[in-house]
């Protein structure tokens, strides 16, 4: 919170944060606030432009746009939400393991990130949903897992450098346990770069959730959700070429936000730059299938205040 705070001094990030409240409160509320039902189709005003009646116009079924929209930014919104919660629950306990437990879960740990890291980024969704089943929470745990290579590299890598702090190694000597060192010492200063972190995963995490919906993974349709309408929109470029606009808009607006928040906590705390995701963006994966870019400014030697932690 005090990160935030600091943030918060920012004209960007306030401008930032009450942009994300707002897209939040839409998806909380969105059921009670789209003006029209969302499923409903209505054949006699099918691929209609922005009326009285229908502000952003109606789809190939007749149904209205804004409706759409508004209904589809909770599933959109919470699904990035649910994966970076599931990151952050793998990653960040076991980051700041790894550096109490030893040699032996260190090692092991690091092997298991290394090989998720490894992982395209789509053609392992694909192959979760064709074993689990293709669902939403499905989706999610994906990109979630995957994520969390990045909260342990980057957590570990922080509690490395400040666990050979003078006053760190001082309250060792005087017979404290890692356990009360790390919760005392280094705890709060590893937050600030856990939420930077936290923010760029947001960006990345809702970048997936339109790339696997834009494919029909996870929500499929009647149900709408950002990636879902443009994927939809674009087989009508005739009839509506700027429809696609709009669910991307959403899209690169929340986005934005979010890594102009993760800007300005980093700039305000004094996180090293380095401490960024450096994910170029899932959404990138849907053509590439490589999504997540492993080691990308991220490794264990490149996250700020780790210098040498790979030497333990």
């Amino acid at each position: 919170m005090t990160a935030l705070r600091r943030a918060l001094q920012l004209r960007s990030a306030r401008i930032s944060l009450g942009l994300l409240v707002l897209v939040l409160l839409v998806g909380i509320f969105g059921g009670w606030l789209a003006p029209q039902d969302p499923l409903a189709q209505n054949t006699a005003a099918i691929l209609q432009g922005p009326g009285s009646g229908q502000w952003l116009g109606t789809d190939y079924l007749g149904r209205d746009v804004l409706s759409r929209l508004i209904d589809g930014t909770g599933r959109s919104v919470f699904g990035a939400l649910e994966a970076v919660g599931v990151a952050m629950l793998l990653g960040i306990p076991a980051g700041l393991a790894s550096v109490v437990f030893g040699r032996v879960f260190e090692w092991v740990t690091l092997r298991f990130v290394d090989s998720l890291m490894t992982l395209p980024f789509i053609i392992f969704a694909v192959a979760v949903a064709g074993i689990l089943g293709n669902g939403p929470n499905q989706a999610m745990l994906t990109i979630g897992v995957l994520l969390s290579a990045l909260f342990y590299r980057i957590t570990r890598a922080a509690t490395l450098g400040l666990t050979s702090a003078q006053y760190v190694e001082m309250a060792e000597l005087l017979g404290a346990s890692k356990n009360w060192v790390i919760r005392v010492h280094v705890w709060n200063k590893v937050l600030p770069t856990i939420a930077v972190t936290t923010a760029n995963c947001l960006a990345a995490a809702l970048l997936a959730v339109s790339s696997l919906t834009f494919l029909g993974i996870g929500v499929q349709p009647p149900v709408s959700t950002w990636g879902g309408m443009l994927a939809s929109d674009l087989n009508f470029l005739s009839q509506r070429p700027w429809a696609p606009v709009i669910p991307s808009l959403m899209i690169i607006l929340t986005v934005a936000a979010c890594n102009a928040l993760a800007d300005a906590i980093r700039d305000t705390t004094g996180v090293s730059p380095t401490a960024r995701t450096g994910i170029t963006g899932p959404a990138a994966g849907a053509g590439s299938a490589q999504g997540i870019g492993p080691a990308q400014g991220i490794g264990p030697a490149q996250a700020g205040p780790a210098q040498g932690a790979s030497a333990r």
